[in-house]
């Protein structure tokens, strides 16, 4: 009988491979480009919603600003990791829990940041360089302005302006004033409801978690909740009677108000009642009133712009 010859053995685990490419799309959290959605609204509001080539542009916009949003993702998870793993819930993603080598998914960052910002240069250079000072910015709120108080939330409604700004910019709309104060608040108002979240859960743990959390206080967050609700809405109110707004559609967005003022009042329900508000996009997708009350405000908001 012949003798068999011995071959080395592949090194490359192509189940390790697949694990990890799934760990990557994991830390990408997809479930989060809802938040995404604001690069979409200049689209609604400049009434170019039925324009199927302007249309195409801003889905385009839509997944870029999404992909570089996953970037940030991923850095902020590589430069939480530490703490991430005191967190009852972020202890187990991926690179907290040690699944995903920090090394590879910086690697992914290294790959994915410079291939997106080619082809949103591609697409319109002023939007590559919007989603280059997004990413920038979140580099720099990763590293430092993550630690300053009042300042970590405004980088967070920072970076929802900069969504309506890179919408407006890749179909070449004029950018809305009001729709970014009300977007700007509408992120205070989430980001302080994130904030008081992470107080009321990790409780004397809150600090080692997130440092600047020392900072804060549940009595001081309510504060600044209530302050930003009452500006949200006044700015809507404001908006929907202001003489562009009604030149332009009408005077019908005054009937979205109730749905305005009825999200802001179920996710203030959420924060205070259910002791929730720590997702804002887990929220949104798994509360069926909210969820129901959006769509209800798109489709009334759709329907006053478009049949007017």
């Amino acid at each position: 009988m012949a003798q068999q010859t011995l071959t080395p053995t592949d090194t490359t685990d192509p189940v390790n491979a697949q694990s990890r490419i799934a760990l990557l799309v994991r830390t990408m959290r997809i479930r989060q480009w809802v938040k995404n959605v604001f690069v979409l609204s200049p689209l609604l509001f400049s009434k170019h919603l039925l324009d199927g080539e302007i249309v195409l542009y801003a889905v385009a916009g839509f997944f870029l600003f999404s992909l570089i949003a996953s970037a940030v993702y991923i850095l902020n998870d590589i430069v939480d990791a530490a703490t991430d793993r005191l967190h009852p819930v972020k202890r187990t993603r991926p690179i907290a829990s040690g699944a995903l080598p920090a090394s590879t998914a910086g690697a992914f960052i290294g790959v994915l940041v410079p291939v997106v910002l080619i082809l949103a240069w591609l697409l319109h250079h002023h939007f590559a360089l919007v989603l280059l000072g997004y990413f920038l910015l979140n580099v720099v709120y990763s590293y430092s302005l993550k630690k300053a108080v009042i300042i970590d939330v405004m980088t967070i409604a920072a970076s929802f302006v900069l969504r309506i700004v890179a919408g407006a910019v890749v179909i070449d709309v004029p950018i809305s004033e009001w729709l970014l104060i009300c977007t700007s608040l509408l992120a205070l108002f989430l980001g302080f409801s994130k904030r008081r979240h992470e107080i009321t859960i990790l409780v004397d743990d809150a600090h080692v978690h997130r440092p600047v959390l020392m900072e804060y206080s549940t009595y001081f967050l309510d504060q600044m909740i209530s302050l930003v609700t009452a500006s949200t809405l006044i700015c809507y109110i404001l908006y929907t009677v202001a003489d562009e707004t009604v030149a332009k559609f009408g005077k019908g967005l005054i009937y979205t108000v109730p749905f305005v003022l009825y999200g802001l009042f179920r996710y203030y329900y959420l924060v205070h009642q259910k002791q929730t508000g720590g997702d804002p996009t887990s929220e949104f997708l798994s509360d069926r009133p909210l969820l129901a009350n959006v769509f209800l405000w798109g489709l009334t908001v759709v329907f006053i712009i478009y049949m007017s």
